[in-house]
């Protein structure tokens, strides 16, 4: 999953700091813990040093840098802005980013205790972030299809993680995504990995947005997932209302996705508690709630 080779620690960033940035070095560095392609230190009170940490992570944060100054003006939650780049040089052989840090506390961490703030809050950002994209907007090559060709990676999850006591009701909401029409619209920008590790929490309700590496122009229901993977229970036909653009077909496909990333979200919890490389421990407890809300969820 990631290069264990490539030890990143507050004292590497530091000096990549003097060499590159010296008008930042004496900021205060903190180690923030999370993260999966990039590790992430905590710059001073309001930037963040970005550092990949797998193949893949230089090309999504040039996506960041290249998009999100285009979206972030028009979104209603604070999210990452590119403010400088660092080169490779021989004491770290990658690209890396400094950004705006968003205050808050990852929902993996916390909760949301004002969900009918937090639903609408969540809709008002997903309105604003779905408009149609650019012809050159990227596309995704491991997200973003119709549910139906993402079946050989839900069945993965499901015999992993999946409880014998529940499964006919999880395979159910799968096979009804499945079936489901595919989205007919034109793609819009998608964030695209909205679970509780990407998203940040203030008093109690959401108050950002993180990690648009993986964003693309696609179909919405990849992000309306968020209404039961992020959202407390109840909040979806709340979040839905306030949304007011997704038929019910979206809702079906979306609700499968929701039960694909909670099913992932466990099954790295399981890793994180096995002490497996990659695995988050915070990640399994939110996997399984969100699961819970898909299957009672208010929304059927």
């Amino acid at each position: 999953m990631t290069d264990s080779e490539i030890e990143i620690t507050a004292d590497l960033v530091h000096d990549l700091l003097q060499e590159q940035h010296p008008d930042l070095a004496e900021l205060a560095i903190h180690e923030v813990t999370g993260g999966w392609d990039n590790q992430q230190c905590r710059l001073g009170d309001e930037l963040a040093v970005r550092m990949p940490r797998t193949e893949r992570a230089p090309d999504l944060q040039r996506k960041e840098c290249r998009w999100l100054p285009v979206l972030a003006p028009r979104l209603p939650l604070p999210v990452p802005n590119p403010v400088r780049t660092g080169e490779p040089s021989s004491r770290f052989p990658r690209p890396w980013t400094i950004m705006t840090w968003v205050p808050g506390e990852p929902l993996d961490q916390t909760a949301i205790s004002r969900g009918d703030h937090a639903a609408d809050t969540l809709a008002g950002f997903l309105r604003a972030l779905h408009v149609e994209a650019p012809a050159e907007a990227p596309t995704s090559s491991d997200r973003g299809a119709h549910p139906k060709k993402c079946t050989d990676g839900f069945d993965h999850f499901f015999h992993a993680v999946v409880p014998g006591a529940i499964a006919d009701e999880v395979r159910a909401v799968w096979d009804d995504a499945v079936t489901a029409p595919e989205w007919e619209g034109p793609p819009v920008w998608v964030h695209g990995d909205l679970h509780p590790a990407n998203v940040v929490v203030s008093d109690g309700t959401l108050s950002g947005v993180i990690d648009f590496g993986d964003m693309f122009a696609g179909d919405p229901a990849w992000d309306l997932a968020a209404a039961w993977v992020v959202l407390p229970a109840g909040a979806a036909s709340r979040f839905f209302d306030a949304y007011a653009h997704a038929d019910g077909a979206t809702i079906r496909r979306a609700r499968g996705l929701a039960a694909l990333k909670s099913l992932f979200l466990m099954l790295m919890g399981q890793n994180g508690d096995r002490g497996l490389p990659g695995g988050k421990p915070t990640w399994g407890p939110a996997g399984q709630a969100a699961l819970d809300r898909v299957l009672r969820g208010d929304l059927m």
